[in-house]
């Protein structure tokens, strides 16, 4: 059976339900960009292809990108290489944060705690191909060495990587609307440039498991990797009646 592609991440792309074309396909487009699948400066697939992949109308898709294009998260480039490019945008992270649902937040964090070290094992007791682990590694070079404004899509790739390579198109994609709701969550808080370094040496620790076929300690080191991010957020989270009765300038 010939191996899917790694690199062309269109198939990861699903028909929007019925009901909401518009806003559904407004909403999968941003979450492929927020996942990394569509990188900055890249260029989306032809109109007919990404249209037929979404399952709608070109019309409606043209809309969709006309306010996409408004919004600034792509481009549109005239001549011999002309299309629809996924244009530079400042990380909303970046800068201050937003309120975060506790509730919304415990859900997540529960669910991508029982998929992603899952995957991570899978993928370690799976025989790898030397392409699969490739790409892994690829991934991994690729947010590692990551700017800062361009560090979350590519960790969210990194770890859709590791679901790609476990051969099941239903677990990648729920690894990576999962992903795409931790991203969004993370957009809300501050960006802190020194947790890089420690994210960055445990995905390392999280490929060396899976290559070497280790997948309780791909397991651990996965579980570990996300205790560090479930603990920004937790700590960023302010509920109502703290805000409230915090003084003005209060730590």
């Amino acid at each position: 059976m010939e191996e899917a592609s790694l690199e062309v991440p269109t198939r990861l792309i699903r028909p929007v339900r019925h009901g909401n074309a518009f806003e559904e396909t407004i909403e999968r487009l941003l979450q492929h960009i927020k996942l990394g699948l569509f990188g900055v400066g890249q260029k989306l697939p032809a109109e007919r292809e990404l249209s037929d992949l979404l399952g709608v109308s070109r019309t409606t898709l043209r809309d969709a990108l006309a306010e996409l294009q408004k919004a600034g998260y792509v481009e549109v480039r005239r001549g011999r290489s002309g299309g629809t490019y996924v244009a530079e945008r400042r990380i909303a992270g970046l800068g201050g944060s937003a309120s975060l649902d506790p509730a919304e937040v415990t859900d997540v964090l529960i669910f991508r705690a029982v998929l992603e070290p899952a995957a991570a094992s899978l993928a370690a007791k799976a025989a790898l191909s030397p392409r699969q682990r490739r790409h892994l590694l690829d991934s991994l070079a690729d947010v590692a060495v990551a700017p800062v404004e361009l560090y979350r899509p590519k960790d969210a790739r990194f770890h859709v990587a590791i679901a790609e390579v476990c051969g099941s198109p239903s677990l990648v994609a729920a690894v990576a609307d999962t992903r795409a709701r931790v991203s969004d969550l993370l957009d809300r808080i501050p960006f802190l440039e020194p947790n890089l370094e420690h994210s960055n040496r445990q995905h390392r620790e999280i490929v060396d498991a899976i290559l070497r076929g280790d997948a309780e300690g791909a397991y651990q080191a996965t579980l570990d990797h996300l205790q560090g991010t479930a603990s920004l957020l937790h700590g960023f989270l302010v509920s109502p009646e703290d805000s409230s009765a915090a003084a003005p300038g209060a730590p």
